[in-house]
């Protein structure tokens, strides 16, 4: 990993902690508590995943039609979906949800 991506990253890091703490929505939730008699203490842990981008993976981001199974999701887009526990139509379950079903 590079310096200059490894400060991207710490940007990145930087703009998610500046947007909770300027939502009003989040603050006013704490308010409320607050009114209800209670401290509040919010942790957020955030995972950045960065998974190198091929001219190929490009292409098919730009056109979902590039896909040869006429998906308009990549392979990381469906592994991430299935990470989630959502599948997506079309697509074969894997070996592990075929044994748990």
């Amino acid at each position: 990993m590079t310096s200059r991506l490894r400060e991207l990253i710490q940007q990145l890091g930087e703009a998610i902690h500046e947007s909770v703490i300027e939502s009003e929505q989040i603050a006013g939730v704490v308010q409320d508590i607050r009114k209800h008699g209670f401290d509040v203490l919010l942790m957020l842990e955030a995972t950045i995943g960065l998974n190198e981008v091929t001219a190929k993976d490009a292409d098919a981001e730009a056109d979902p039609e590039f896909n040869p199974d006429g998906s308009p999701f990549t392979k990381n887009d469906v592994n991430f979906l299935r990470s989630l526990r959502i599948s997506v139509e079309g697509e074969e379950p894997d070996d592990s949800e075929a044994q748990a079903g």
